[in-house]
């Protein structure tokens, strides 16, 4: 099959979702490395997830220096810039791995430099190189791949606010996994879910309470199935999401607590929640436990940033 029947048979696709409801997601973190693979890269990962950001910048440069082609060094070094804040100079980094990534890693650069402009919430600008990605791998007939990505780029225009282009690119993730004609029922289901869950955050933070309430109970009947149990995780947090926005804060703090606590978004979340309840002390905690996450995702990207302003650091 060629691209263009490929394109054509998407957009055929993208039509039909188009006069449903807005949109699906799970929680999408940045792409890794190639499992199975031994990574010489991974103690400079180490490094950065313990938040020795200066030593894995020095880490990468060791790299460099003895391969200047070492493209992940660099997608290293703007990842710990990032998670510093020095943006410019993350990006400068990023695009140096963007230029010299080969075709298997293309798309992990791409969606590096996406994550760097979602931590200062610049969706158009993320949104252009998630869209990069997406093209890649909806030619190589990534489709599981590619809905992934089409969701990443929608979660970062959900939460700066962008609910159109959020929806747009939801629709495109959900219709993306479908076309897939190996998807077992399994599958099926938790691309439903995803769209139920992104449709329920949608409502939400449209204002539309009674909506989103719905949806995440369909949502959740999705994963009463019982065939995909992994996902049940993201029930307390989709409850607690469309409760905060619906300003039951104390309902919010139940159902989040439930939730992933190592996840950043998760953590700001309840900062907010506290904050917004009047509880300074438990809100100034959670914003300080944000900053001992260093994620290099969108999670990471929408939580460190506000975390730091708010505890000044």
């Amino acid at each position: 099959m060629t691209p263009a029947m490929k394109r054509a048979i998407f957009l055929s696709l993208l039509v039909i979702s188009a006069g449903l409801p807005t949109l699906v997601a799970a929680a999408q973190t940045a792409p890794q490395a190639p499992a199975g693979t031994t990574n010489p890269m991974a103690p400079g990962q180490k490094l950065i997830s313990e938040g020795k950001l200066d030593e894995a910048i020095t880490f990468y440069k060791g790299k460099l220096q003895a391969d200047p082609s070492a493209w992940e060094a660099y997608l290293g070094i703007g990842s710990a810039l990032d998670l510093k804040g020095d943006y410019a100079e993350a990006r400068k980094n990023l695009q140096k791995a963007i230029d010299l990534a080969p075709a298997n890693g293309k798309v992990r650069a791409l969606r590096t430099m996406a994550v760097s402009y979602a931590f200062t919430g610049n969706a158009n600008q993320a949104g252009k190189y998630e869209s990069q990605a997406f093209d890649i791998q909806f030619a190589a007939n990534d489709f599981n791949g590619a809905a992934g990505t089409a969701d990443e780029a929608a979660r970062i225009y959900l939460e700066n606010g962008d609910f159109e282009n959020a929806s747009l690119w939801y629709a495109k993730g959900h219709s993306t996994a479908m076309t897939n004609p190996k998807l077992t029922d399994a599958e099926k289901d938790l691309w439903n879910f995803r769209w139920q869950n992104s449709q329920a955050r949608i409502a939400a933070r449209k204002g539309n309470n009674g909506e989103a309430k719905h949806l995440a109970a369909a949502a959740k009947a999705i994963i009463d199935k019982g065939t995909n149990p992994d996902q049940a995780q993201f029930v307390p947090y989709l409850d607690g999401y469309v409760e905060f926005y619906g300003e039951d804060y104390r309902a919010a703090l139940t159902d989040l607590q439930k939730a992933n606590q190592k996840d950043p978004f998760i953590l700001v979340l309840i900062a907010q929640a506290y904050e917004k309840s009047g509880d300074q002390k438990n809100a100034m905690d959670y914003y300080r436990k944000v900053l001992e996450v260093y994620s290099h995702n969108p999670t990471g990207a929408f939580a460190r940033p506000l975390a730091q302003k708010k505890v000044g650091g």
